[in-house]
């Protein structure tokens, strides 16, 4: 994993001294993590609809534990919140950089963090784009790299329903470990479901 303070692109001076950015590296988004097959950069106004739309599929509000969608407007008024909340919870732009063409952003991720104690919960999400595509298990390493190499946090964790099989075996393959069980705490496709708490600490990285 690397952190990195820049876009990944090249300038060339003109013939006449001014300093020109390559075109298509000028479009580029900013990556502050970076793996093999995911990247981190900021949360940023410009996506805001696209997080909307992500948050909003039938798939990750059953796995949100929600019942019901957010209009447009309410999510672009939220994002307001979200950005001068980004002391206490940072969150990141997952970038899968598989794709032909450069980065693409596919999912979020977010760190709730409790700065009394030194510790945050966990948040993520792809979207459709993105599920599938073996991007989870390193979204979640990164965040939890910048959350103990960054952050300087004790331990983190998280909260996932159990029938989410799939979350389950990503967060286990990222580190966390099962640390306790919700009985009939959620709902999954309409039926009630435990939930379980997962935590990682420094030293399991």
């Amino acid at each position: 994993m690397t952190l990195t303070t820049s876009n990944d692109h090249t300038t060339t001076p003109d013939p006449g001294g001014a300093v020109q950015s390559d075109s298509t590296a000028a479009a580029a988004p900013l990556l502050w993590m970076r793996g093999e097959r995911t990247a981190l950069g900021p949360f940023t106004r410009e996506l805001a609809e696209l997080y909307w739309q992500w948050e909003n599929e039938p798939a990750v509000i059953a796995g949100m534990g929600r019942q019901t969608p957010e209009s447009l407007e309410a999510r672009l008024a939220g994002y307001d919140a979200q950005a001068r909340s980004m002391g206490t919870i940072p969150r990141f732009t997952i970038y899968d950089l598989t794709r032909p063409g450069g980065p693409v952003p596919v999912g979020t991720s977010a760190l709730r963090i409790d700065h009394y104690v030194r510790t945050a919960e966990f948040i993520i999400l792809l979207g459709a784009d993105g599920r599938g595509r073996n991007l989870a298990t390193e979204a979640t390493r990164l965040t939890l790299d910048y959350a103990f190499t960054i952050s300087a946090l004790r331990s983190v964790w998280l909260k996932v329903l159990a029938p989410n099989t799939g979350a389950i075996a990503a967060y286990k393959k990222a580190g966390f470990r099962e640390a306790g069980r919700l009985r009939r705490a959620g709902y999954w496709h309409g039926a009630e479901a435990d939930e379980l708490l997962m935590d990682v600490v420094a030293d399991d990285q």
